[in-house]
């Protein structure tokens, strides 16, 4: 159709020839010829495709087929046939051959370097001859400063992050209307540096250890390790683990081969940055020498003690429990002790000495040395043993030894001293070994020994002198042995309140020895008129206790002897004299038992925890002679003026009790004061009121915020009590099943007894007189404990004994302690009984 074609190289390519003719039968020779006016053939059956050949279409065409056009394929190409035999049909066509446009280098991402000129590459191939242009983010890009648009690329000067981007890459060619683009992504890179690592790295041996190469980059820098001594890369070592993207070294345990120098290489595609680092390893101290040492006292003693390390570490020395520490040379606090310190860090090894001068039994005990340098601290401890010769100080206050009624004693002599000492005692100037006396016993040769002393006549209440000995010397100790007797009597018993019912006694005990104290104070009492003592009424008071007589009869006189007990028994009874009681009366005035807050300012004041209730409890005074039989309990509101109290008498309460020694107030109000006047009542009259003055807290704020709550203060006070109650019940469980005590192991007991017994019991107490009993013979020794066995009285396996007032005395038990004979027990329980 067209007399030249223009194609481009390496496209395929067809073109048709069919004559134009009356008669398509008549047409012969149809046939194509190259540019070298060669006959062009049909493509040949079963063998493989020619790069030209001419095939046959239907409607009576002949194309020429090219399968991939080339630039020798181009020139003028002829079409020719026969026509009828007579006339020659001939046309021509021109292929004219270009090359297209082809990217031959123009990577669609190209990364430039930080800092460099880079030419972001873009090479094109084509013919005729194309042209170039660029454009960035579709803004076309002119030569400056910055850029140069070069034949094979855009050249940036000084590459920088902000030359990140799209670019666009544009080639043309004018003569065959063809345009093509191709765009690239430049990314900056940014080459690898290092930014943390220690010139020096310190490693502890057998410990695990860590180290950092921090490095930046772009892309992120992938970081190794290089052993430098052996060109080893660490990652591949068994210890050592190698983070490639932190660059964190981890070695499991640090050994001594692992001291070298280290590189760190940070390496990414912008290139590679490598650092070196030392690594020392530090060899943990170990004290190998320490030795026990022994001194005498007044002389120099000293301790060493040796270690090893890398570096080599400093040694001191301190006191087992104590954390100060002492410091080289002289101390300051103890001029007698001196520190010397010696390094040898060539081989890694120290040395330190402790030196005492003119030690002391002070200087006795464990002494700890610590070795320490940058890796570790090691302890050792050794003793300093300072000996001394025997000494009795500690043994120079000890009370005499007591003993009655030719029960043995135990005399127990202690020496301290290194070494231990030997004992001898002597009696009268004479060894007591050589005595052979049945009655002196020596348990023990040092450096403790007993003397039991069994005093069958009174000779052997002596002294006795305990020596000890040792390497070093020799010293004594005198001990005595007394005879114990009963107390004195009592020096004056004075009373200080007489009531109706009952008198208080101020009562002066008579001199005692030391170790034989006053156990108990008795008394007793009868009507003046009745000559006979054995009838009289008997109490019993522990020394620290009051020594009230209850229950005695009103306007009555009577007569009192008051006696003083030891460990030996009881005095004679003294100090008799005569007391009236007073006629019959109101009651004395009964005692709150509250506390107040003393102020300053005013009189004390008791504070009620609650703004709208107090719970006013008292006790129960003396009656006079007469029953109680109500209390009468008066409570206003009211305000202090100028230290004046006045009521509100239009709101004050009064109310009367019986039975009980408590009364709860309610409906009060809330920060107020109320004054409370108690009185007893009893057939004769009113006591005289017992007055204190009470404050409520905060009424209404707290009454309003406490009905927000989910709970009342009264369900949370129960719920308290409750909690209380329930612990309270679990502690006396325990008490009962674990020491045999409390509220549930009484009514155990009380449960055992037989109704005989509880009958005797309430006889005794009922206040009733009893007879005193007729005098009964010295009693039988207690038990003394010798060598820890104890040797029980026959009065061990009978009853309890029972005084004449109703109460029971207890059996005694004796031990020696080695010093002085201990009784305990001795005391009377029971209803009239103080104690």
């Amino acid at each position: 159709m067209q007399s030249v074609q223009r194609k481009p190289v390496g496209k395929p390519l067809i073109l048709t020839c069919r004559p134009t003719v009356p008669d398509q039968a008549l047409v012969t020779d149809l046939q194509w010829k190259d540019n070298t006016n060669n006959t062009i053939l049909p493509k040949p059956t079963g063998r493989n495709q020619p790069p030209m050949y001419t095939e046959t279409l239907p409607g009576e065409s002949l194309a020429l087929m090219i399968s991939s056009l080339s630039s020798e394929m181009g020139g003028q190409y002829y079409c020719t046939a026969s026509y009828a035999n007579t006339e020659l049909l001939q046309t021509s066509v021109t292929i004219k051959t270009y090359v297209a446009i082809t990217w031959t280098n123009a990577p669609e991402n190209q990364f430039p370097i930080l800092g460099d000129d880079y030419v972001v590459k873009c090479e094109v191939k084509a013919d005729p001859n194309p042209t170039i242009d660029w454009l960035r983010n579709g803004d076309p890009i002119r030569t400056d400063a910055k850029h140069v648009v070069q034949t094979h690329g855009l050249l940036i000067r000084n590459v920088s992050e902000e030359d990140d981007g799209i670019y666009t890459c544009r080639a043309a060619v004018i003569e065959t209307g063809e345009l093509l683009e191709r765009t690239i992504r430049v990314e900056v890179y940014i080459r690898p540096v290092i930014t943390m690592l220690p010139s020096t790295l310190e490693a502890v041996e057998g410990k695990p250890f860590a180290a950092n190469c921090t490095a930046i980059g772009k892309p992120v820098p992938e970081i190794s390790w290089i052993k430098d001594s052996a060109q080893l890369n660490v990652a591949n070592a068994d210890r050592f683990k190698v983070n490639a993207l932190t660059g964190l070294l981890t070695v499991s345990n640090v050994v001594q081969e692992d001291y070298d120098t280290y590189t760190c290489i940070a390496k990414n595609a912008a290139g590679v940055v490598d650092q070196r680092t030392k690594l020392n390893v530090l060899v943990r101290p170990t004290v190998y020498e320490l030795y026990n040492i022994t001194g005498v006292t007044g002389k120099e003693v000293s301790i060493a003690c040796r270690a090893r390390g890398r570096p080599a570490p400093a040694i001191s020395f301190r006191r087992w429990g104590t954390e100060q520490q002492y410091t080289p040379g002289v101390q300051l606090d103890d001029e007698r002790i001196t520190l010397t310190q010696y390094f040898n860090e060539e081989r890694g090894e120290s040395s330190g000495t402790l030196r005492i001068a003119r030690s002391q039994r002070t200087d006795d005990g464990l002494y700890q040395c610590i070795a320490t340098n940058k890796g570790d601290t090691a302890f050792k401890t050794g003793h300093i043993a300072v000996e001394f010769p025997p000494d009795f100080s500690h043994m120079k206050e000890l009370p005499p030894v007591f003993s009655w009624d030719q029960r043995k004693a135990n005399l127990s002599c202690l020496a301290m001293g290194i070494p231990n000492a030997t004992i001898e005692w002597r009696w009268n100037g004479r060894i007591i070994k050589d005595l052979y006396d049945t009655n002196l016993k020596i348990e023990g040769t040092g450096p403790r020994s007993d003397l039991i002393v069994h005093p069958v006549t009174r000779q052997y209440f002596s002294a006795y002198k305990c020596i000890a000995t040792n390497i070093h010397g020799s010293a004594e100790h005198d001990m005595q042995l007394k005879e114990a007797r009963i107390p004195e009597s009592v020096s004056a018993a004075v009373p200080r309140q007489v009531t109706a019912t009952t008198i208080v006694f101020d009562i002066r005990g008579p001199p005692t020895e030391l170790g034989l104290p006053i156990l108990a104070y008795s008394v007793q009492f009868k009507e003046e008129l009745n000559p006979d003592w054995s009838t009289a009424l008997n109490r019993t008071w522990s020394p620290d206790s009051p020594y009230i007589v209850e229950g005695l009869r009103p306007q009555t006189r009577y007569s009192f002897r008051f006696a003083a007990k030891n460990q030996v028994g009881l005095s004679n009874w003294g100090v008799n004299q005569q007391q009236s009681t007073q006629r019959r009366s109101a009651p004395e005035e009964p005692k709150p038992l509250h506390s107040p807050v003393q102020n300053d300012k005013e009189e004390p004041v008791v504070v009620s925890p609650y703004s709208d209730h107090f719970e006013l409890r008292w006790g129960v005074p003396a009656d006079n002679g007469e029953p109680i039989d109500h209390y009468q309990i008066k409570y206003c509101p009211g305000v202090k003026m100028a230290g004046t109290w006045h009521e509100l008498e239009n709101e004050c309460n009064s109310v009367e009790v019986r039975e009980t020694t408590s009364y709860q107030m309610t409906e009060l109000s809330g920060n107020t004061y109320y004054r409370i006047e108690l009185k007893a009542h009893n057939t004769i009259g009113y006591s005289s009121p017992a007055a204190i003055i009470m404050k409520t807290t905060r009424g209404i704020d707290v009454i309003q915020v406490a009905d927000r709550q989910v709970l009342s203060s009264a369900a949370i006070v129960g719920i308290a009590i409750g909690g209380v109650l329930v612990l309270l019940f679990i502690v006396d469980l325990l008490c009962c099943m674990t020491v045999h005590m409390g509220v549930m192991a009484t009514m155990c007991r009380k449960a055992k007894r037989s109704p005989s017994e509880i009958d005797d019991e309430a006889k005794l107490g009922s206040g009733q007189l009893v007879k005193e009993p007729p005098p009964s013979p010295l009693p039988l020794p207690p038990p003394v404990k010798l060598g820890g066995s104890p040797v029980t009285s026959p009065l061990d396996e009978k009853e309890p004994l029972r005084t004449p007032t109703g109460s029971i005395k207890q059996n005694s038990t004796i031990e020696f302690d080695g010093r002085f004979v201990h009784s305990r027990s001795g005391e009377i329980i029971g209803k009239n009984s103080a104690v």
